[in-house]
C-alpha cells in the first residue's frame, strides 16, 4: 500500500494544526468560518465505509473532539460535521462551527463567496488555543 499524503488541494486550502491518532487535524483556510479538517492517514481511501470498524470509531471520535474544541475556543451556534469528497476524492472530514451571523448562513459553506484567508497573527494564535484544548483531551478510542 503507497504511503501516505494528502491530497494536493487539501494540502493548498488547510494548514497543518497537529496529528491525532488517526487523523491529521488541519484548519481551514478561510476566516469567515471556524473550520477544521480530519484527515485520516489511510492511503488509498476514499469512503467511511473503506475503513474498518476501528477506524470508523476513531474517526467519530476524533471529529467529535474536535467539535468540542471549537465550541470550547470559539463561540457559535450549530456544529456541521460532514464528508462530501465531491472534488477532493481523498477521505477527510469537515468540522464546522457556524453562526448565525456568519457570510453563508443557513446554506452551507462550500462554494459561498471567496475565502478570506488568515493573516500570520490570526492564525497563529487560533492555533495555539485549538493545541491547548487538544493537548488536554485523550483522544484514542476506548477498547
Amino acid at each position: 500500500m503507497p504511503d501516505f499524503e494528502p491530497d494536493a488541494r487539501l494540502i493548498e486550502d488547510t494548514y497543518p494544526i497537529t496529528e491525532l491518532p488517526l487523523c491529521q487535524l488541519r484548519l481551514m483556510n478561510d476566516a469567515r468560518f471556524p473550520w477544521l479538517v480530519l484527515v485520516p492517514r489511510r492511503a488509498g481511501v476514499s469512503e467511511v465505509i473503506e475503513l474498518d470498524e476501528a477506524d470508523q470509531r476513531q474517526l467519530w471520535r476524533e471529529a467529535t473532539l474536535a467539535g468540542s474544541v471549537l465550541k470550547e475556543c470559539l463561540t457559535g451556534d450549530k456544529l456541521n460535521i460532514a464528508t462530501l469528497g465531491n472534488v477532493v476524492s481523498q477521505l477527510h472530514l469537515h468540522v464546522i462551527l457556524r453562526r448565525h451571523d456568519d457570510d453563508a448562513w443557513p446554506a452551507p459553506v462550500w462554494g459561498h463567496g471567496q475565502a478570506s484567508p488568515y493573516d500570520l497573527d490570526t492564525l497563529a494564535s487560533l492555533r495555539d488555543r485549538l493545541l491547548a484544548e487538544i493537548e488536554a483531551i485523550d483522544w484514542k478510542a476506548p477498547a
